[in-house]
């Protein structure tokens, strides 16, 4: 049942935000500009985008017993997998998705959507996950946030 709630959360939120949406932006709007051949470096990113999405899908229902969606988050702390190099890989598999799009089709509107986006995941983060998470799982929770960035990979 928690990998069809999963498979849900997945087609809703982010099928709507980073596919429904940005291609009916791209059909209301007009491209400022071309990236004329290097728009092709959309798929690379919209492909690696998803991947890391699914990839955390994935990890949050087998090894983490929830969703991604907070009303049925993890029960278990994850912290393997994407989850050792960044605490928020989720998030930055969208912002590829969406600069692909921008890449594709860049008009103002996918222009500004990923400083939204980001914005949003930010205050999200910040306010309510890892408050929440700190509240879950204490001490580890700490532990992880010392040893792993919020949202650019340490080099090693």
């Amino acid at each position: 049942m928690t990998a069809l709630k999963t498979v849900f959360f997945m087609l809703l939120v982010p099928g709507l935000l980073l596919g429904v949406m940005p291609v009916w932006l791209m059909a209301t709007d007009t491209a400022l500009f071309s990236f004329g051949f290097f728009r092709w470096l959309a798929v690379p990113l919209w492909l690696i985008g998803a991947a890391v999405m699914l990839w955390c899908a994935w990890d949050f229902t087998v090894k983490g017993g929830g969703t991604p969606a907070p009303i049925d988050p993890p029960r278990e702390l994850v912290i393997s997998g994407l989850y050792r190099f960044v605490r928020n890989p989720m998030y930055d598999g969208a912002l590829l998705v969406l600069f692909g799009h921008v890449l594709w089709f860049p008009s103002l509107s996918l222009l500004v959507c990923p400083i939204i986006f980001f914005v949003s995941f930010h205050l999200f983060v910040v306010l309510y996950e890892e408050r929440t998470l700190r509240k879950t799982f204490g001490a580890a929770y700490d532990a992880y946030c010392r040893s792993v960035p919020r949202w650019i990979p340490r080099r090693r």
